[in-house]
């Protein structure tokens, strides 16, 4: 080790530490987004649509009757398609958020087990990156969730830093706040994290003072969504069918939890890499776990630590709170959440809160390699922690081995048919809003593979798209909370007189050929209407005006938006400014309060 006042070594020591971490995690990253960086096309997989220009429509903004659930992201996709096109910037985004998962756990290993060394570090990137939550999220199009689940060891860092009196701690935390707010549950699990580290005993401020603060910035990075709910009252109430529909799920040899153990369970069957759907499932989970097992002693040992200790406790909620959530009594409470609690459909994918165990894992994986080394010093002097460290990481890799490469090319780029983009220069936005045919959400179409994918057309054209949110899970339905684009529908399946369709705003009716689908008595609807395109993917009818529609103030809505761009903006220049006095980039957490 080279000793501390060494001013001429110290510098290049500390960057050459940080940078293979980093660099591993970026390997890691090309091996499991490969597809979507090597081939030109936009992400579009079951919940996942990038287009190549998407608008500040009021779904984006979240004020419509269905939940702003993809609030502000579709917003900030709007604004960035601007610049560049939309397809870079939905996988310039994931690529960055799974790089940044890879470097936050090396970060948080060095704030919080400052004696483990680089191999240990990998070993945390390995995990944090190469694990089932990560690919389930990949192939359930949840790209955007993965931006709060990055955040989490990055917020961790964070709170300890503020803990420690750092002041630069509070620029990383805004920052990573605003990060996970992308979604509303990323923007829940940061906060939440943030929290527990700093409401724990101990360190400075007080902790009155500093929860108080990490709780007014995690409002203005939640503001987006909160405000679009106060103004437009999506998804305030949910349908008690989603809590069984979206329960965590049990995978082969394991049981629920098992499988929430093993970073997996999520509750669409097709949404996983293959060899979780086989007996692998088991061998695999049983090789993340003795990875991570090995260093919990060394973690007990350290107990006292507050800031492991609330790591540990949403560890442990994370498991255990999705498993009882799957049980009867679990199911019954949560349907009567969802019947008598305003807005707690937001937590019915269960599963989706297993990466709260992820800041643990990273960190019991780093320290089972001093663990395994310490135990074999009598017999092997030489200091073996590169080797088991290789071999942790080839564990990992093994136990998802069609992880790589797109999960085994499952996730590829797609090119829209030339429709599309002439469609979207038709519909403009003064003359109503778009219903689509045939009902429902999802799509199947030629050009986007054998999965179904969600509805391109709201992200695609500049007039609102009205969607139902009714979605068909294993057979049955769960009702979304679009009342207008419901009541749109049924008229449209009943070949109502366009009249009616004007009286609901609507100016245009899309049909998406080729993609299964009911159409009902539409066909009389659309005789009585002007065709403006037609080929064989698509058909754009004209619905003569006027047209009778209501919206809440865009206004509070664009603000909430700008707040949450400033408080990311802000607060990644504050963490980025270099202190004062101090040769060498800042470490974030040094100090006050050690392991």
């Amino acid at each position: 080790m080279l000793r501390s006042g060494s001013r001429s070594t110290a510098p290049v020591s500390w960057s050459l530490r940080s940078a293979v971490p980093a660099l591993w995690s970026l390997t890691l990253t090309v091996m499991l987004l490969g597809p979507l960086l090597t081939s030109r096309g936009y992400l579009l997989l079951r919940d996942a649509v990038s287009t190549p220009r998407s608008h500040p429509t009021d779904s984006a903004l979240g004020l419509t009757d269905a939940a702003a659930r993809a609030v502000p992201q579709d917003a900030a996709l709007a604004w960035l398609s601007t610049v560049v096109d939309g397809g870079v910037a939905v996988i310039a985004i994931l690529t960055l958020s799974v790089w940044a998962a890879g470097c936050g756990a090396a970060r948080l290993v060095a704030v919080l087990l400052p004696t483990a060394g680089t191999p240990a570090r990998l070993v945390a990137v390995t995990v944090a990156i190469w694990n089932p939550y990560v690919t389930e999220r990949l192939l359930q199009g949840h790209w955007s969730l993965l931006a709060g689940y990055a955040a989490l060891p990055w917020t961790v860092c964070a709170a300890t830093a503020i803990r420690r009196g750092d002041h630069r701690g509070w620029w990383w935390l805004a920052s990573c706040l605003a990060a996970a707010g992308l979604t509303p549950t990323g923007a829940l699990l940061a906060a939440v994290t943030a929290l527990a580290v700093l409401v724990a005993p101990g360190g400075v401020p007080r902790r009155a003072a500093r929860t108080a603060g990490a709780f007014v910035s995690a409002v203005v990075a939640s503001s987006p969504w909160i405000v679009a709910t106060i103004l437009a009252g999506g998804g305030t109430d949910a349908d008690p069918a989603g809590v069984r529909a979206f329960a965590a799920r049990a995978e082969p040899g394991l049981g629920t939890l098992g499988s929430l153990a093993g970073l997996g369970g999520i509750w669409n069957g097709d949404a996983v890499p293959a060899s979780r759907s086989t007996g692998w499932a088991l061998v695999g989970t049983a090789l993340l776990l003795i990875v991570v097992v090995c260093g919990l002693p060394q973690l007990w040992r350290r107990r006292r630590n507050p800031v492991l200790g609330a790591v540990a406790v949403l560890a442990a909620v994370a498991i255990a709170g999705p498993a009882l959530g799957a049980t009867g009594p679990g199911l019954a409470l949560g349907e009567w959440a969802m019947t008598h609690v305003p807005g707690s459909g937001l937590l019915r994918d269960t599963q989706k809160w297993v990466a709260w165990a992820m800041p643990l894992y990273v960190l019991a994986a780093a320290a089972g390699i001093g663990a395994v080394r310490h135990r074999a010093r009598s017999s092997m002097p030489v200091r073996a922690d590169a080797g088991w460290a290789v071999a942790a990481i080839l564990a990992v890799l093994v136990a998802l081995p069609d992880a790589a490469w797109g999960v085994g090319g499952r996730i590829t780029p797609v090119q829209y048919p030339a429709a599309w983009g002439t469609v979207a220069e038709i519909v403009d936005t003064q003359s109503g809003d778009v219903a689509v045919l045939p009902a429902g959400m999802f799509r199947r179409f030629a050009f986007s593979g054998p999965a179904p994918v969600l509805d391109p057309a709201p992200r695609m054209l500049r007039a609102d798209v009205l969607q139902t949110g009714t979605l068909v899970v294993a057979g049955g339905t769960v009702d979304g909370e679009g009342g207008r684009a419901r009541e749109v529908e049924e008229l449209l399946l009943a070949g109502a007189d366009p009249s009616e369709l004007a009286a609901r705003g609507v100016g245009w009716v899309l049909v998406e050929h080729g993609t299964p689908g009911d159409l009902g008595d539409s066909r009389r609807t659309l005789e009585l209407l002007d065709p403006v395109f037609e080929d064989g993917s698509l058909g754009l009818y004209r619905v003569d005006g006027p047209w009778v529609r209501e919206s809440p103030p865009r206004g509070p809505a664009v603000a909430a938006h700008l707040l949450w761009l400033l408080l990311l903006a802000g607060g990644a220049a504050g963490a980025l400014l270099p202190r004062r006095r101090q040769g060498r980039p800042p470490v974030l957490g040094a100090a006050r309060e050690q392991p």
